[in-house]
């Protein structure tokens, strides 16, 4: 039997893709369609963002980790000029909490 993962958005990155330009938000859930299946397709990072995988759309990112064997966790949307010290800065104050 195929597993069947879920995908957890918070919901300031919905409404983030909520307010996107069309065409980005159908390649945003292009992506996650894609995500879904296998988790595992996207990039692994490394040092302080070990644990976290990403995945291009255009110039912009998702990066998410696999919580549970089948919930799959975006933790941050955006651009890859700044989405990585942003992903960063997000899991450091989730950590303080």
């Amino acid at each position: 039997m195929v597993a069947t993962y879920q995908i957890r958005l918070p919901d300031e990155l919905a409404e983030l893709i909520r307010g996107l330009h069309p065409e980005l938000k159908a390649r945003f859930k292009s992506a996650l369609s894609l995500i879904l299946p296998d988790p595992h397709c996207g990039k692994a990072l490394r040092e302080e963002l070990s644990g976290l995988l990403t995945f291009r759309v255009k110039r912009m990112r998702i990066v998410y980790r696999i919580v549970d064997p089948l919930i799959i966790e975006v933790v941050a949307i955006g651009p890859r000029h700044n989405i990585y010290e942003e992903t960063f800065r997000i899991i450091s104050r989730k950590a303080k909490d």
